[in-house]
């Protein structure tokens, strides 16, 4: 005879069996099926024979007949409308029912308030507020699920209450788990399960899940059962809350369209709820990005799988939010941008229960019922802002928002381009910061949050609530800029290359520091577990990194833009150094000499300083203090420049003759020394053989351009 007991309800799966816990065994209470019918006994927890408290208060919901249920298969609000108009009674009872629950709750809040016992009556409160999300159901406990890793914007007390919900919830009862199994399986238990544990493991919003070794290759996996009337009450509190939303946008004037943000939120709840399509997203997700380093996606078993009930391969590991591991969270970061940014296809529901850090120190996924798709213009889009952000150009970023949906086209984006020059860095915001001062901008500005948005906020907002837990100045955005900065610089896409384009020349003025900062944060782009240190990454290895990269197929675009500027910059030096002679003589020499005089012109001069900034970046000097914080603003540059040249159009003048010469001479003093060329050197020395051909091809194009730049100088000169 077998014994069962016990389940909660929906956690995917996660390190279950007591992970980390060396007392408890690998496989608790579990019981070894045989061709007799089970009797389900009774544990500490609960009796098989009680009822949990979501049937016991919200039973009411789960009775539907076959064609009600079939109108629910899939998300459709004009369904679900159809469906409850004929139940006038469900509906009030529902009603009042949510809101005398809720409304109690919050009145007792206010009087504790009011008798100034709140900091008292804290716990006690946040302990109800659970005990009431869990009685009204699975989608109130979704909403929960959502904010309980954001210990930055959550009380503890609350957090901690919260947190239980991610798979500590009541289990319902044992005999009807192992019904619906037999059921949707169509065989008895024991002809495919040797071994059963006697209780669920975990238990969730929608389902329990029992650790069992399959009978047929005996290895062991995660059972994962719905629980029984979850649809019909998702589907009927998601028509109340959309009404409620619906009142909350016109009474409080609100941009974004709540609805729509209720409705993007169901469809992928409904979709998880169906087992097929959470075992089909696992295998995408798995073929996607389990070959990712230290990143670990369960197998899932597709022939054993239907809409109700899920196998697939077993993880052992701990709650990612219980081990204080950093390296992991930048595995999840990279994962993420993968998801995101590469392939558009992601996990929109990763609580800490869906992340496991594994006995052997990767990151484990669980659960792939609720998932978003990315699509490639909004990824894009999402990068551009991303880089006008970092680099502080407003005019483009305010157009980036309306491109994403964040702004009606009839925005001011003057108004919002001027509010936004006192914005941080996309390094330095925060999740807690989109609902600070940040938000008041938002709303002040008509910004909206379309619909798809809502999940990609959420989906990085949860690594970042992990990560604060311990690292309180952890910012997500920050951990993700380095992988944009490189997708941005190898990424083949059209678009993206226009936007680097864009980004790089200003004005038609070549932007060096923008791309020292892109070409530096691209660096950073790493997730070893071995930590280089500051120097090597910053100096030792800057120079070899960056000219084998730009000797690459993915850098040539990079490369074509340093092989142009070399040679708009070593044009504009042989100016410079034709200008250093003449006025050299002019000045000092007390008879005349008929030498040319070409004066620097804006470009030139901007060239020359590029041409320094290169070298320095080349040879990994660059940001060291002794590149473009020693050379001149562009401002500056151009009031030296317009001064140089008034002093060249009173040459006569031996007095300006000889500042000038001075000028040029300074101006010359801070090229390429030794110092700057031999890192350069030493770098190539150290590149494959092949790469080593390739740059030493490289003068000879510079050569090419170099003459062709001459060329058009002299013909300007001669008939201009």
């Amino acid at each position: 005879m077998t014994l069962l007991l016990r389940p909660p309800s929906l956690p995917p799966f996660r390190s279950f069996s007591g992970a980390g816990d060396s007392k408890s065994s690998l496989f608790p209470n579990r019981i070894r099926p045989n061709s007799s019918r089970r009797r389900l006994g009774t544990t500490s927890f609960t009796r098989a024979s009680d009822v949990d408290s979501f049937t016991e208060n919200s039973g009411y919901l789960f009775e539907l007949s076959e064609s009600e249920a079939e109108l629910l298969a899939e998300y459709d609000i004009a369904r679900i409308t159809a469906v409850y108009r004929k139940k006038p009674v469900i509906l009030a009872r529902r009603l009042f029912q949510t809101g005398a629950t809720l409304g109690r709750w919050f009145a007792l809040r206010y009087i504790d308030g009011l008798m100034e016992r709140a900091d008292a009556m804290f716990k006690v409160r946040a302990a109800e507020l659970r005990k009431i999300l869990v009685e009204l159901g699975p989608a109130y406990v979704k909403i929960a699920q959502a904010v309980s890793s954001r210990s930055d914007l959550i009380p503890p007390s609350y957090l901690e209450e919260l947190s239980v919900l991610q798979d500590r919830i009541n289990p319902f009862s044992n005999e009807v788990a192992l019904n619906t199994i037999e059921q949707e399986l169509g065989v008895a238990i024991d002809e495919i399960f040797s071994e059963i544990s006697l209780d669920p493991v975990a238990a969730a919003s929608l389902g329990q899940v029992y650790k069992a070794r399959l009978r047929q290759n005996g290895r062991m996996v995660a059972v994962k059962v719905q629980r029984p009337g979850v649809k019909a009450a998702i589907a009927l509190d998601i028509l109340i809350l959309r009404f409620i939303a619906g009142i909350i946008r016109r009474a409080g004037k609100f941009n974004t369209d709540l609805q729509a943000v209720v409705d993007e939120w169901a469809s992928s709840l409904f979709r998880e709820m169906d087992y097929r399509k959470e075992a089909q997203n696992g295998i995408k997700f798995r073929e996607l990005y389990g070959s990712l380093p230290d990143v670990v996606v369960p197998q899932m078993y597709m022939e054993k799988t239907t809409q109700r009930v899920l196998i697939m391969e077993w993880v052992e590991g701990k709650k990612l939010a219980e081990v204080k591991d950093i390296y992991l969270i930048e595995v999840g970061v990279y994962c993420s941008f993968n998801q995101l940014l590469e392939h558009g296809f992601y996990h929109a529901d990763p609580h800490p229960g869906n992340l496991l850090r594994t006995y052997d120190g990767k990151l484990a996924y669980l659960d792939f019922g609720m998932m978003g798709e990315f699509k490639e213009e909004l990824r894009d889009g999402f990068i551009e802002a991303c880089l006008h952000l970092v680099n502080r150009d407003f005019d483009a970023l305010a157009k980036d928002f309306v491109t994403l949906g964040l702004l009606p086209p009839t925005a001011d984006r003057d108004a919002v381009t001027k509010a936004l020059t006192v914005a941080k860095g996309v390094q330095n915001i925060s999740f807690g910061d989109l609902l600070g001062d940040l938000g008041t901008t938002m709303y002040k500005f008509k910004f909206r949050i379309p619909s798809y948005f809502s999940l990609v906020i959420r989906s990085l907002a949860v690594l970042e609530g992990i990560a604060i837990s311990f690292n309180p100045a952890y910012k997500v955005l920050g951990s993700t800029y380095p992988w944009i900065a490189r997708k941005v610089l190898v990424d083949s896409s059209p678009k993206l290359k226009s936007s680097l384009q864009s980004l790089l020349y200003k004005d038609g003025v070549f932007r060096v520091d923008r791309l020292e900062s892109l070409l530096s944060e691209s660096r950073r782009a790493r997730i070893d577990k071995v930590l280089v240190k500051k120097e090597e990454l910053d100096a030792k290895f800057a120079a070899k990194d960056i000219i084998s990269f730009t000797l690459t197929e993915k850098g040539s675009f990079v490369r074509e833009i340093f092989l142009e500027e070399t040679a708009k910059g070593l044009d504009a030096l042989g100016v410079a150094t034709l200008n250093s002679i003449a006025s050299f003589f002019t000045a000092y020499i007390p008879f005349p000499v008929p030498l040319p005089a070409i004066a620097l012109t804006d470009e030139d001069f901007v060239n020359l300083m590029n041409l320094h900034s290169l070298l320095l970046l080349m040879s990994g000097l660059q940001g060291s203090g002794t590149g473009t914080k020693k050379i001149y603003s562009y401002e500056k540059q151009r009031s030296s420049l317009s001064k140089s040249n008034n002093q060249i159009s009173s040459l006569s003048k031996n007095k300006t003759q000889r500042s000038y010469a001075v000028e040029i001479s300074q101006l010359l003093s801070q090229l390429a020394s030794t110092r700057e060329i031999q890192p350069i050197i030493a770098a190539v020395n150290e590149l494959p053989p092949e790469q080593q051909l390739q740059f030493y091809s490289l003068p000879a194009n510079v050569l090419a351009r170099l003459l062709s730049r001459a060329a058009a100088r002299a013909v300007r000169r001669l008939f201009i």
